[in-house]
């Protein structure tokens, strides 16, 4: 829902810093890789019970996750590049609910294994989308430019990025809040649903 508009904030500042990564030699899929291995990093923080230290490399990831897309702008873009990237941010964003039942599987066990089951349905709808907007030719550019549709939801990145940080501040009610992200995540997952039967029924 907020892809769009902070994409505008973070676009230009992203392109610039893009391209001077890109004349001093890095790589697209080099970036993705550092951005997934800090997100990693991040997760196995929060497992040992740091969270408040694993927000520098949780937002540095992210960081590096928006740069990787402006130093293939700059560069190449390439099919692989894009799947590359989108299967690190995917496991990026299971690491980080699978860190905190990890850290206390008695108390988070069970809202973090329905936080994980809601963005595993949700991430299934945005990549079926993206398969049948594909197939039947259709583009967008609202959350920038990608290698594939991204259709838009209640909860996008940036949703979910403010909703790690939330959850790295306030460790101690991990709970309601997995609970409540998650019924968000089926309701943009159910939606989007509703939207390709919609667009997409011969």
């Amino acid at each position: 829902m907020l892809d769009r508009h902070a994409r505008h904030l973070i676009d230009p500042p992203l392109n610039r810093i893009g391209r001077d990564l890109a004349r001093r030699g890095f790589t697209a899929n080099g970036v993705t890789l550092i951005g997934l291995a800090l997100g990693l990093l991040a997760a196995a923080l929060i497992a040992l019970g740091m969270p408040m230290l694993a927000l520098a490399p949780l937002l540095a990831s992210r960081i590096a996750d928006g740069l990787d897309g402006a130093v293939a702008r700059a560069t190449q873009k390439t099919d692989f590049g894009g799947y590359l990237d989108i299967a690190a941010d995917f496991l990026f964003y299971g690491a980080i609910p699978l860190a905190f039942v990890l850290h206390d599987p008695v108390a988070n066990g069970a809202a973090g294994a329905f936080l994980l089951t809601a963005f595993y349905f949700n991430g299934t709808s945005f990549l079926g989308y993206a398969i049948l907007a594909e197939k039947h030719g259709h583009k967008t550019d609202a959350q920038g430019q990608k290698s594939l549709y991204y259709s838009n939801g209640i909860l996008e990145g940036t949703e979910t990025i403010v909703f790690f940080v939330i959850l790295c501040l306030l460790p101690q009610i991990f709970v309601p809040l997995a609970w409540i992200f998650g019924a968000l995540c089926f309701a943009t997952a159910t939606l989007r649903i509703y939207a390709a039967k919609q667009i997409y029924t011969d």
